[in-house]
């Protein structure tokens, strides 16, 4: 055994400092000390070395949580993290995770060839033949930790099932492999209140062999914030939006065609309101709370606009249109929600992915014009469903609401694109697919049944008053010819108000 690895793990919020050396010394030296979470040492064994010192300290003398883990590695191993040239450490076999609200980039230094004791390392950057570290190969491995759980035993037993290449490759997920020709880093989707550890595991093709990097994980928020950390993740404004939004959905699944002024007002608010949020959000510097209600507002006059125009028009197909964009969204959304988003095609270039997810918008709402009926059914059974489904996360985390919100990040971070858009399918997740599943078919099947004997839409509203008025002036067997126009009428009833009335009392005709 050449080489020790000493991993020291902690709690986001807490930090600590480890010291290796090989003369034992509790004064921190900059070159063989770190603070910090999920942190570790890296250190060259002599060749007649038999222990290693390792001294913890908690700064500010805080009490901190933590687990300690101690990996071996062999002389024909590679060395993680040796040719660093970025970071504090001489020899760094760490992971840095820097997250933001749209992305979490994992960054790590280049490792080295292996070399036993007493061995002068290799050069890292005199050539690039297979006979230097040029040759190594990095795997990013993604472990998801439990959902809706952010206690110290659920991470603890994380990273023990993680700590080295065998647990990792077993129990983890390997997401993309970079050459040494490749950039250090990996972006993925930020998940907040989700615990994620990443690790890179380096391998050695030629030799066959392999070594862990320092396992790190992260929740993508704060455990020290007081205002929007990781346990108050849900904003107050957020859970009143969407519980509205889910009631509505409810509505519109069972309901919606029956009452098609409601489902257009839904519609209507949905697809304003959304692309108000992006447009206030991209172009000012409104709080959160401001932005949604805002987006709330033009919502609302959005809904009543497209109730209106039908009302006012009759035009049912232009309004049938919206609800098929509506139906495309959510679809081209569930695509590229699936694997297939995260294709290299698809990440590396805007162009081709917002290609594709328009052709997929624009060509659903083609199937309406030969069944429109149908169509419009199918949406509200569908649209309504997801929209219950948000509603259920805004208290209760679940990695559905990401299709649609994978989206809103992309359209509102230009460096979104790079991200990987993977998230954990967990027990909650499943029930919640089952629940969107079964509310829609229900919807569908109860909403054809019932309009099965039903006009395919009802008439519009103003279109059958002016029918109405028009019947009235041709009729004249119709009773309501006969009656006078409403102003004469409202005159004639003010006139006999003031008229002065005769007393009554019986007239005797006069006898000549």
């Amino acid at each position: 055994m050449g080489r020790k690895t000493v991993r020291v793990a902690g709690l986001e919020a807490n930090s600590v400092t480890a010291d290796t050396s090989r003369q034992a010394s509790r004064v921190p030296d900059l070159s063989s000390s770190l603070t910090g979470v999920d942190s570790g040492l890296l250190s060259a064994l002599e060749p007649s070395q038999t222990t290693l010192s390792l001294f913890l300290s908690s700064p500010d003398s805080e009490v901190v949580a933590g687990t300690g883990v101690i990996l071996p590695y062999s002389g024909s191993d590679p060395v993680p993290g040796a040719c660093n040239s970025e970071f504090s450490l001489e020899v760094d076999p760490n992971v840095y995770i820097r997250y933001n609200l749209y992305e979490t980039t994992v960054l790590f230094a280049p490792a080295n060839l292996g070399y036993e004791r007493g061995q002068t390392p290799p050069a890292c950057d005199e050539s690039t033949d297979t006979n230097t570290r040029w040759r190594l190969q990095y795997d990013v491995y993604q472990y998801f930790l439990p959902e809706n759980d952010l206690s110290e035993s659920s991470l603890f037993s994380g990273h023990q099932a993680v700590a080295g290449v065998q647990q990792m490759t077993a129990v983890g997920k390997r997401v993309m492999t970079l050459l040494s020709t490749d950039k250090t880093s990996a972006v993925f989707n930020s998940i907040p209140g989700q615990g994620v550890i990443y690790s890179v595991i380096v391998r050695d093709p030629l030799l066959n062999t392999s070594a862990s990097y320092v396992p790190a994980h992260t929740y993508a928020c704060s455990f020290t914030s007081a205002l929007d950390g990781c346990q108050t993740l849900g904003k107050v404004s957020t859970k009143v939006f969407f519980t509205i939004t889910g009631l509505a959905g409810l509505f519109v699944c069972f309901f919606g065609h029956r009452f098609f002024k409601c489902e257009l007002f839904c519609m209507g608010f949905s697809f304003s309101a959304f692309f108000v949020f992006v447009l206030v959000t991209r172009t000012t510097d409104l709080h959160y709370d401001e932005r949604l209600a805002v987006s709330a507002v033009v919502g609302v006059m959005g809904g009543v606009l497209l109730m209106m125009s039908w009302w006012r028009f009759g035009s049912v197909m232009a309004c049938v249109a919206v609800v098929g964009l509506m139906l495309g969204f959510l679809v081209a959304s569930v695509v590229l929600f699936t694997p297939l988003g995260d294709l290299d095609a698809f990440r590396n270039s805007d162009a081709v992915f917002w290609t594709t997810f328009s052709c997929i918008v624009l060509v659903v709402p083609l199937f309406f014009l030969r069944w429109p009926r149908e169509g419009n059914i199918c949406t509200c059974g569908v649209v309504g469903g997801y929209a219950a489904v948000l509603a259920v996360n805004a208290y209760v985390y679940t990695s559905l609401s990401f299709i649609t919100l994978n989206i809103l990040k992309r359209l509102l971070n230009s460096s979104f694109s790079a991200a990987f858009t993977d998230v954990p399918f967990q027990t909650i997740d499943y029930a919640m697919i089952t629940v969107w599943v079964v509310l829609g078919v229900c919807g569908v099947v109860l909403q054809l049944y019932r309009e099965r004997a039903r006009p395919f839409f009802p008439p519009s509203p103003y279109l059958m008053w002016q029918q109405e008025r028009e019947r009235r002036k041709t009729n004249v067997l119709d009773p309501s010819h006969h009656f006078p126009p409403l102003p004469s009428r409202l005159l004639e009833r003010a006139r006999q108000l003031t008229r002065r009335r005769e007393p009554a009392g019986e007239h005797t005709p006069l006898l000549l």
